[in-house]
């Protein structure tokens, strides 16, 4: 009889141990099924990195079935590659002049297309340089070596950067010590790591560094464009009803108070373009 009940609860913990794998393997392939169903992919500025991580994060917390890939660079880089058929859902630029190319060449869904934010460029140097820098003028001077700005020709940042230059009628003064980009941040690094004189940013970008660079000047007012970023659905967006939701964020009171906390500037609901 002892023996007898040793082997019987030596065969009922084994069968015990069964039955709880077995339920711990139905519970794994549960989880395994019951991952993202859908996904979206938003490219975005680079300058729009920061906040855009956040804004995804919260949409996925918000939409739990869904996954958010984000795709950041600079916005002319990402209007080609848009142009050359990248699966993109939603399409986020820091400037009007992509997102109009887009829209001519019938790449957005026009009514989706929302002007969500603005900012502003500055001069910036690093935040230890000797070099004696206090306005745009002072970039001539013989100890300016290298200037960063965006790539005008990809970057939404470096055309803004060009315009402004031209304007106070430096840009072909400067055009040899010029270093260009391949994005905004990329021109941040040079100036935080000393490996150019001064640089041209979008002024969010600074507070991401405040300790490794140092705001000299703001371009002048009229010396460049507006500085506003619009949002629209791609055409042939895989899911447009996402899409719609994902901008719907960007738009909404909890998307404008992200941006406001990276240094943004709100833009009137009612503009719409």
């Amino acid at each position: 009889m002892i023996w007898f009940y040793k082997k019987s609860s030596i065969c009922g913990s084994g069968a015990f141990m069964v039955t709880v794998l077995f339920f711990f393997l139905l519970f794994l392939s549960g989880k395994a099924f019951a991952g993202p169903r859908d996904e979206i992919t938003v490219s975005a500025a680079m300058s729009l990195k920061d906040v855009f991580e956040e804004i995804g994060e919260m949409f996925e917390l918000n939409h739990r079935n869904v996954k958010v890939y984000l795709n950041f660079g600079g916005s002319g880089a990402l209007r080609r590659q848009i142009q050359g058929g990248a699966p993109v859902d939603v399409f986020a630029a820091a400037s009007a002049c992509d997102m109009d190319e887009l829209s001519a060449k019938g790449l957005i869904v026009g009514e989706s297309r929302r002007s969500f934010t603005g900012n502003s460029i500055v001069l910036v140097v690093p935040a230890d340089s000797e070099l004696r820098i206090g306005s745009f003028h002072d970039l001539l001077k013989g100890g300016v070596k290298r200037v960063a700005i965006g790539n005008p020709g990809t970057v939404s940042a470096g055309r803004y950067s060009r315009e402004v230059l031209k304007y106070l009628r430096l840009w072909n003064m400067l055009k040899d010590r010029i270093i260009f980009t391949e994005n905004v941040r990329q021109v941040m690094d040079y100036v935080a790591r000393g490996e150019v004189d001064a640089g041209m940013v979008y002024v969010t970008d600074t507070r991401m560094r405040p300790e490794a660079v140092k705001v000299i000047a703001g371009a002048p007012e009229g010396s460049y464009g507006p500085v506003v970023y619009p949002v629209a659905v791609v055409k042939g967006a895989r899911n447009e009803k996402l899409a719609r939701e994902f901008i719907a964020l960007v738009w909404s009171d909890s998307g404008r108070n992200i941006l406001s906390k990276y240094g943004f500037r709100p833009l009137s609901r009612g503009d719409k373009k």
